[in-house]
């Protein structure tokens, strides 16, 4: 029976809590504040935990970084619940590494759902329960993140006019996610349903790693670029782990427009949608481009080998039949927190010696 702790300083939604769960299976322990919980959590070890940012003494947050900092609780499943709603709060509880969040008030089914994808992850069970996972995100995603990239990046990243140097970054996680079968789509959709499609999926994507703390993320053709570094609200988890939680919800996400595409288009015979996503560590280089004409900064390009051999990589995931590609180098950077499954030398075009890289499963062994 999966253990799950809740901490929670309001008596009556503690309640509440505790009655749900309880009634759905799982041996639920309580606490009233974080400096209990993480007495239960250090004493039981539990499946999951589900804490209140907002409590006296020790706030959630705290909570979340002493769980990351310790390597015998680090991998366990984190679910943040709070009344606050700001964006800011929200990348702040997933940066340090929450998994989920939940917004008060909400319905008992998103509670139960959320618990349900976070233990359906981590134990790896059965389809109906992936579906679970599906419905869970989905309901997070929709009811958190009701503004889309655009705004997101004018909102809350750093202006272009700012500082014209080039960026280096000596440690950098490099995320590239693509379409598997983009081009048999371009056949039987048109220009507009085309177009339909990328900013429904990408507008997805680009909230999933943006929460998760990217430094900079572009687009490189039909697919998604994304630079993962240390940075002062990222240290208690990093940038190889963070990136690998937005790749397994950027898998999350094309599952959703798999099932949006089956019923958008339930007249015809559309190949299944897929994406594939390439992780790999290394020293990259955010270099400003500017204009030949009037030297006005124009974009930045993130330059290095690990760009480079990222993209290559994602391209032999597809070969492989891997959803999440991770190079042995960046596995280094997550050591024990991640499961992989099948292994392998893989070849790049164009380069003398393969990476070795393993496919990615979860986070958690």
């Amino acid at each position: 029976m999966p253990v799950i702790v809740v901490m929670e300083d309001d008596a009556d939604i503690r309640t509440l809590m505790v009655h749900l769960l309880t009634h759905e299976g799982y041996e639920v322990l309580a606490a009233g504040n974080g400096s209990e919980g993480l007495q239960l959590v250090e004493s039981h070890h539990p499946d999951l935990i589900i804490s209140d940012v907002q409590m006296p003494g020790m706030t959630g947050f705290q909570v979340l970084d002493s769980v990351r900092q310790s390597p015998a609780l680090a991998a366990t499943p984190v679910i943040l619940l709070t009344a606050l709603q700001d964006r800011v709060h929200v990348r702040h509880g997933m940066t340090a590494g929450a998994d989920d969040y939940i917004t008060k008030p909400f319905e008992p089914s998103e509670l139960t759902l959320a618990v349900d994808a976070q233990l359906t992850r981590s134990a790896g069970q059965s389809a109906r329960q992936d579906e679970a996972v599906t419905t869970a995100v989905k309901v997070a995603l929709e009811r958190l993140y009701e503004k889309r990239l655009v705004q997101e990046l004018g909102d809350g990243w750093p202006a272009a006019e700012g500082s014209a140097s080039d960026e280096t970054f000596a440690h950098a996680t490099v995320l590239f996610v693509d379409m598997a079968n983009y081009s048999a789509l371009t056949e039987q959709l048109s220009g507009a349903e085309l177009s339909e499609l990328v900013k429904t999926f990408y507008g997805s994507a680009g909230d999933t790693v943006h929460l998760f703390g990217a430094r900079h993320m572009q687009f490189v053709g039909e697919g998604l670029l994304a630079v993962f570094v240390e940075s002062n609200d990222t240290q208690s988890v990093n940038h190889g782990l963070r990136a690998s939680r937005a790749a397994l919800g950027l898998i999350d996400s094309a599952q959703r427009m798999r099932h949006y595409l089956q019923s958008r288009f339930a007249d015809r015979q559309l190949p299944q949608f897929q994406v594939s996503v390439a992780l790999h560590s290394g020293p990259v280089v955010l270099a400003r481009m500017e204009d030949p004409l009037n030297g006005a900064p124009t974009q930045i390009l993130p330059v290095g080998d690990a760009v480079s051999a990222t993209l290559l990589l994602q391209k032999q995931a597809q070969m492989l039949g891997w959803a999440i590609v991770a190079s042995k180098t960046m596995l280094a950077s997550v050591q024990d927190m991640v499961k992989t499954g099948r292994h392998a030398a893989v070849s790049l075009p164009g380069r003398l010696l393969p990476v070795e890289a393993a496919e990615l499963l979860k986070i958690g062994v």
